[in-house]
C-alpha cells in the first residue's frame, strides 16, 4: 500500500509538472507573438495608365492573397513575419516580385513593352537594345486580332522584309513566305519554324493561336547562323504561353464569323442577250472579212451561232423562243425584241443559270478556346483546349474542323534542378472536295446548270437535283464547253476526305552548376499522320464509264530532336560575357502509301479500297528519311552595355548530300553600339535609345530532297518479269548551297517613346546555288543537281512606330513598314547559258527566262506592238540587217524579248490603332508597288472564239476592240476564228500592284467595377471584318497570289471575306 501511495503520488506529480511546463511554453508562445505578430501590408498597384483594378496579391510561396480594389489599393494580411515578399500580377503586365515594406507604391509594365525588350533568339532570348542581329517580334495580342485558322497569318503586313501570299481560301489552306527574297533557283525557300525551341514539322494548322505567346522573325545571319542546315531562308520563332505564378487564371475566347467570297470579280459579260449579241459580232465580222455581203453575213451568223457546229461557233444552246420566221439577233446586231428568254425543247426547258452564284455562298465558322494558367514559385502550369469549325463558302462539300490540347508545365525541383514539359494533340478533318470555280467563271452565260422539266421546274433524282453534263444521252444537247462534265456537281456528289492527328512533344531539363554555369538538355518529338480518302461518283460524268473510283493515301511523319547546351555566364566590372556550346541531333523518317481501284460495290455505304473491285495498277508506297547533326557555339561580350559583340559557329551534316560532302561551316558575326549611353549623347533628351548594329555570317540551304546523291532505278513489270528503268541521275559531288547575309541598321527610340523603328540595309548572297539540270527525256532520266551559280538580293528596311497620343484615357499609334528589295542572278554555269536573249545568257522554262544578270521569273514573251491600222493584233521584231524593232502581224515572225519581272519596287503594311476608355478600334492595310505580273485570267475571257473554243465567256473589253469607227483601240479586231488574238505576250502583263484592306476591328472592354461584380477579371467584345476589300491595276486581277507573277485567282478557290463577332472572359 505504501509503495502504491508513493507511486501514485509520483504520479501526481508528474501530472503537476507538466501542467506547469505547458503553462510556461503557452506563455512563452504568447510572448514571441506579442513579440513577432503576424504582418499586414497595404499599397497601391498602378501603371503608366493610373491604378491597376484586380491585380493578384500573393504572399511568396503560399495561397494567402487578394486583389486591387477600384482605386488600385490592396491590403494583405496574415503574412508570415519571415516572408518579406510578395508576387504582383495581372493579364497583360509582367508579374513582379516585391520586398514587403509599410505603404507600398507598385508601379507595373505591360507585358507589351516588356516584350520589346526581349526578343526571343536562336536557343534563347536577348534583350533588344544589346541584340546586334535582325529580328522582329509579334505578340499574342496582335496575333489574336484576327480570325485565323493558323499562327503565320497574323504576320501577313506586320514584318519588314517578308512576303506573303494565300492562293486558295479553300478552309485549311495555308500561305507561302519569303523573307527577304528568293534565295535559290531550285532549292526550297521557305523559312525554318522553331517551336518551343524545336524544329517544328508539324504544320501551321496545328498550332492553335491562342496558344501563342509571340512570333519572333529571324531575319540576317547574326539570328539564324545557329541554325545552320536550314536557317538560309529566316526562322520564324513561335513561343507558346506558359504558367503564370499566383492564383489560377481562366480565359475563355469565342469568335462567331460569317465567311463570303472575298474576291472581286473581272468585268465579264453576265447578260445572255449581250453575250449572244457579242458572239454574234465575232461571227458577222469573220463573214464580212470573207467577202460576204452584209445581208448575207446577217444570215449565216445568225444561224451559225445557234447550231451546234463549233467549228463554225455554234453554240448549240438557244435559250431564246422567238418568233419561227425571225433570227435571234436582228439586224441592228441587238436582240430580237420579241425574244423571250427560256425555251423548250422536247421534254426539258433549258434557261441560263448563274454558275458563280451556284459555286458560293455565305458559310459560318465557330471557335472555341479555354485556358487555364497558375502556379506558384516552383511549379507553372498552362493547359488549354480548342475547337474550331469552319465551313467552306464552296457550295460543294468543303470545311474544316480542328480540336486542339495542349499542356505545358515547369517544375523547380531544386534551386539548381528545373525540369519542364510541353505536350500537344491536334486532330482535325478536312473535307475538299468543291470543285469547278474555273468553269462557273469562264463559261458563257447562256448554258443551264441544271435540268429542268418542259415547266420550268429543276428535275430530281434520287441523289437529288439533276444537272446538265452537256450531253444529249442524259439532257437535251450538246454542250461545247466541257461536254459531259458538270464540274459544280462534281464537287456536291464526289468525296475527298483527309483526317489527320499530329502530336507534339517537348521535354527540357536545366541544371545550374558553379554559379554560372547552366546545362541544358531537351528532346522534341512529333508524329503527324494524316489520311486521305477520295472517291469519285458513279452516276453522272467521266467515272460513269468506270462505275466509280475510290483511292486511299496515308502518310506519316515522324521526328525527333536532341539538344544539348551548356552556358556560360559572368559578369565583372563593367564587362559581360555569355559563352554557349551546343549540340543537336534531328531525325526525321516518312512513309507514304497510296492505291486506288474502280467499279465500285455501293457508293453511298463504302468508299473504302475493298468496295470496288479493279485495281488501277499505281499502288504505291515508299519510305525516306532525312538526318541532321551539328556542334555550335556562341559567344557574347558586351561593356558597360554600350559596346555589344557576337560571334557564332556551327559545323552541320546533312543526309541529303553524299558523305564526302556533307559537312558544312557556317559563322557570323555581330557588333552594336548603344550611341544613347556616350556622355556626347545623354544630353539630348529627346533621344531615349540610339543603336548602330552591324552583322556578317554564312548559312547553309539543303532543301532538295533526300538520295539526290545517288543513281536511282525504278522496277517495273516486262511481261510478268521483273525489270529496271532508270529514273534519277545522281551527283555525289552536290554539297550546301550558302547564303552570305550582310545587315546594317540604325534603331532608335525618340521623344519620350512617341516614336520608334530601325532602319536596315541588307546584302543577301548565294552561293554554289543549288540549281536542276534538265536533260533530254531520251537519256531515260530528266535530270539532276549540281552546285553552280549565285544570286543577290539587296535591299532596305523601314519599320516605325509612332504614338501620337498617350494619355491616361487615350493612347494612338500608328505603324508602318516598308522594303525595297532587287534580285539578280549574278552567276550561272556555262553549260546552263544555252541562250542569249537582250544581251543576257541563260535557260529558258517556259516563259520564263534565267539569265546572268537577270531577276529571278523574268518574263520571256513577244512584245506586243500595239493594232494594225487592218485592227490585226501586232507584235515586234528585230530587223536583222538594220537592228531595228519592227512589226509584224503574224505571231510566228515575232520575235520573244525580256518583258519584266514580278519583284515589287516596295512591299510591306501599315495600320493604327485607337483605344479610349474601354473602346479599342485597329486597321491594317499591306501593300505592293511595282512589278509585272501576266493576267492570265483578263487574256482568257478577251479571246475571240474559235472553231476549237467555243462557249466560253467575255470580258466587256471586247467592245473597246479594234473597229473602222474606232481605229485607235489598243484591242484588236473582235473576229471568229483570229486564233492568235491573245497569244501569250507582253499585252497581258500588268502591274502587279495592289493595295489591301487586311482588317477593321472594335472592341469593347468592360470596366473593373462591372466585371468584379460578376466574378470576372476581364471581359471583351470584339466585331472584326478581315479581307475586307483591296485594290489593283485591273478589277477582277489579283496579283497577291504568287511570287512568280503568273496566274490568276478566278479558277481558284475564292479567298474569303469574315465578319466575326467575338468574346473574351477572364477569372
Amino acid at each position: 500500500m505504501e509503495k502504491l501511495k508513493i507511486s501514485s503520488g509520483a504520479r501526481l506529480n508528474k501530472v503537476l509538472s507538466t501542467l506547469m511546463i505547458c503553462m510556461a511554453l503557452m506563455m512563452n508562445v504568447s510572448y514571441l507573438s506579442a513579440q513577432n505578430p503576424n504582418v499586414t501590408v497595404t499599397g497601391t498597384v498602378e501603371d503608366t495608365m493610373g491604378p491597376v483594378i484586380g491585380a493578384s496579391v500573393v504572399e511568396k510561396g503560399t495561397t494567402n492573397g487578394t486583389i486591387t480594389d477600384i482605386n488600385g489599393q490592396f491590403t494583405l494580411t496574415n503574412i508570415s513575419p519571415t516572408n518579406k515578399t510578395i508576387i504582383v500580377s495581372f493579364i497583360g503586365m509582367e508579374t513582379q516580385e516585391v520586398t514587403i515594406k509599410p505603404e507600398m507604391k507598385i508601379v507595373m509594365t505591360s507585358t507589351t513593352e516588356v516584350m520589346e525588350e526581349v526578343l526571343v533568339v536562336a536557343y534563347g532570348t536577348a534583350k533588344k537594345s544589346a541584340f546586334t542581329g535582325s529580328a522582329k517580334m509579334i505578340d499574342t495580342k496582335q496575333i489574336l486580332k484576327r480570325p485565323i485558322t493558323n499562327v503565320v497569318e497574323s504576320l501577313s503586313g506586320q514584318v519588314a522584309g517578308l512576303q506573303m501570299v494565300t492562293t486558295t481560301g479553300a478552309p485549311g489552306s495555308t500561305p507561302s513566305m519569303l523573307i527577304r527574297g528568293i534565295s535559290s533557283i531550285s532549292a526550297g525557300t521557305n523559312p525554318l519554324i522553331v517551336l518551343d525551341g524545336m524544329p517544328y514539322e508539324g504544320g501551321w494548322n496545328n498550332i492553335n493561336p491562342t496558344d501563342v505567346e509571340s512570333i519572333s522573325v529571324l531575319k540576317d545571319a547574326a539570328s539564324t547562323a545557329l541554325y545552320g542546315a536550314r536557317g538560309a531562308n529566316g526562322v520564324v520563332i513561335i513561343t507558346t504561353k506558359t504558367g503564370n505564378t499566383g492564383k489560377a487564371k481562366i480565359t475563355i475566347d469565342a469568335k462567331w464569323s460569317m465567311n463570303t467570297r472575298g474576291e472581286i470579280e473581272y468585268d465579264y459579260i453576265k447578260d445572255p442577250a449581250e453575250y449572244y449579241e457579242v458572239h454574234y459580232k465575232s461571227l458577222y465580222n469573220n463573214l464580212i472579212n470573207a467577202g460576204q455581203t452584209p445581208e448575207q453575213a446577217y444570215i449565216t451568223a445568225n444561224k451559225n451561232m445557234v447550231s451546234d457546229v463549233k467549228e463554225y461557233g455554234g453554240l448549240s444552246y438557244n435559250v431564246y423562243s422567238y418568233p419561227n420566221n425571225e433570227y435571234l439577233i436582228g439586224e441592228n446586231g441587238h436582240i430580237n425584241p420579241h425574244a423571250t428568254l427560256g425555251r423548250i425543247i422536247g421534254n426539258y426547258y433549258i434557261i441560263p443559270d448563274n454558275w458563280v452564284d451556284a459555286a458560293y455562298e455565305t458559310a459560318l465558322r465557330q471557335e472555341y478556346n479555354v485556358n487555364i494558367s497558375g502556379g506558384n514559385d516552383k511549379t507553372q502550369i498552362y493547359g488549354s483546349f480548342g475547337y474550331l469549325d469552319e465551313d467552306g463558302i464552296a457550295t460543294g462539300i468543303s470545311d474544316y474542323q480542328r480540336i486542339s490540347t495542349r499542356l505545358k508545365a515547369s517544375y523547380q525541383a531544386k534551386s539548381w534542378l528545373k525540369f519542364g514539359g510541353n505536350m500537344s494533340y491536334v486532330h482535325s478533318v478536312t473535307n475538299d472536295v468543291a470543285t469547278g470555280f474555273s468553269t462557273a467563271f469562264s463559261i458563257a452565260p447562256i448554258y443551264p446548270l441544271y435540268l429542268r422539266d418542259s415547266n420550268g421546274n429543276i428535275m430530281q433524282d434520287r441523289n437529288g437535283k439533276m444537272y446538265d453534263f452537256g450531253d444529249t444521252s442524259s439532257g437535251p444537247l450538246y454542250r461545247p464547253y466541257s461536254p459531259k462534265l458538270n464540274s459544280l456537281n462534281q464537287g456536291m456528289m464526289n468525296y475527298n476526305r483527309t483526317s489527320s492527328n499530329t502530336f507534339n512533344g517537348n521535354g527540357s531539363m536545366e541544371i545550374n552548376f558553379l554559379k554560372d554555369f547552366k546545362f541544358s538538355f531537351n528532346v522534341g518529338a512529333s508524329i503527324r499522320e494524316s489520311r486521305n480518302s477520295s472517291a469519285e461518283n458513279p452516276y453522272y460524268g467521266l467515272s460513269k464509264q468506270t462505275n466509280g473510283w475510290v483511292g486511299a493515301e496515308h502518310w506519316r511523319r515522324a521526328t525527333l530532336n536532341l539538344q544539348q547546351l551548356l552556358n556560360y555566364t559572368h559578369s565583372w566590372e563593367l564587362h559581360n560575357v555569355s559563352l554557349m556550346l551546343g549540340h543537336e541531333n534531328y531525325r526525321s523518317d516518312y512513309d507514304y502509301l497510296y492505291a486506288a481501284k474502280t467499279n465500285l460495290f455501293s457508293y453511298e455505304q463504302n468508299k473504302e479500297l475493298n468496295g470496288a473491285i479493279i485495281g488501277s495498277n499505281d499502288e504505291s508506297s515508299y519510305r525516306t528519311h532525312y538526318n541532321t547533326e551539328g556542334y555550335f557555339l556562341r559567344a557574347m561580350y558586351d561593356y558597360d552595355s554600350k559596346y555589344f559583340f557576337q560571334f557564332s559557329y556551327r559545323r552541320d551534316a546533312s543526309s541529303n548530300f553524299h558523305p564526302e560532302h556533307r559537312w558544312g561551316n557556317f559563322y557570323s558575326f555581330g557588333l552594336a553600339w548603344l550611341l544613347n549611353k556616350e556622355s556626347w549623347l545623354k544630353e539630348i533628351n529627346w533621344i531615349d535609345l540610339l543603336k548602330l548594329k552591324f552583322s556578317i555570317g554564312q548559312q547553309g540551304n539543303d532543301a532538295i530532297g533526300s538520295f539526290r546523291y545517288v543513281d536511282i532505278y525504278s522496277i517495273g513489270n516486262s511481261n510478268n518479269e521483273l525489270s529496271l528503268a532508270f529514273s534519277q541521275k545522281g551527283n555525289k559531288n552536290i554539297t550546301w548551297e550558302t547564303n552570305t547575309n550582310i545587315n546594317i541598321g540604325v534603331e532608335f527610340e525618340l521623344f519620350k517613346g512617341h516614336l520608334n523603328g530601325s532602319i536596315e540595309v541588307f546584302n543577301r548572297r548565294t552561293t554554289d546555288m543549288l540549281n536542276w539540270f534538265s536533260v533530254p527525256l531520251s537519256l531515260g532520266y530528266s535530270g539532276y543537281y549540281d552546285n553552280v551559280g549565285d544570286m543577290n538580293n539587296r535591299g532596305i528596311e523601314i519599320d516605325l512606330k509612332f504614338t501620337p497620343v498617350k494619355t491616361k484615357d487615350l493612347l494612338w499609334t500608328i505603324n508602318l513598314n516598308a522594303t525595297h528589295y532587287r534580285n539578280k542572278i549574278s552567276k550561272l554555269a556555262t553549260s546552263k547559258k544555252t541562250k542569249e536573249v537582250d544581251g543576257y545568257w541563260g535557260y529558258l522554262d517556259g516563259s520564263t527566262f534565267y539569265g546572268e544578270g537577270l531577276p529571278m521569273y523574268t518574263k520571256y514573251m513577244k512584245k506586243y506592238a500595239g493594232v494594225s491600222s487592218e485592227g490585226l493584233s501586232q507584235w515586234y521584231y528585230r530587223n536583222t540587217t538594220t537592228g531595228e524593232l519592227e512589226k509584224t502581224t503574224q505571231y510566228s515572225d515575232g520575235d520573244y524579248f525580256l518583258c519584266g519581272d514580278p519583284t515589287p519596287d516596295l512591299y510591306g503594311g501599315f495600320s493604327t490603332a485607337l483605344s479610349f476608355k474601354g473602346f479599342d478600334f485597329s486597321t491594317q492595310f499591306t501593300y505592293s508597288i511595282g512589278g509585272q505580273a501576266y493576267d492570265s485570267g483578263y487574256a482568257s475571257l478577251m479571246q475571240p472564239p474559235t472553231a476549237n473554243r467555243v462557249g466560253y465567256n467575255y470580258h466587256k473589253d471586247v467592245y473597246k476592240a479594234w473597229t473602222s469607227e474606232n481605229p485607235n483601240s489598243n484591242i484588236p479586231r473582235w473576229q471568229f476564228n483570229d486564233i492568235y488574238a491573245t497569244s501569250q505576250s507582253s499585252r497581258f502583263l500588268t502591274n502587279a500592284s495592289w493595295l489591301s484592306l487586311q482588317n477593321i476591328q472594335l472592341g469593347y472592354t468592360f470596366p473593373k467595377q462591372i466585371v468584379n461584380r460578376l466574378f470576372v477579371n476581364n471581359l471583351r467584345i470584339f466585331f472584326t471584318c478581315d479581307n475586307v476589300y483591296y485594290w489593283s491595276k485591273r478589277k477582277g486581277f489579283d496579283s497577291r497570289i504568287k511570287f512568280s507573277g503568273s496566274g490568276d485567282t478566278s479558277g481558284e478557290y475564292s479567298q474569303v471575306r469574315s465578319y466575326s463577332l467575338g468574346l473574351n472572359i477572364q477569372f
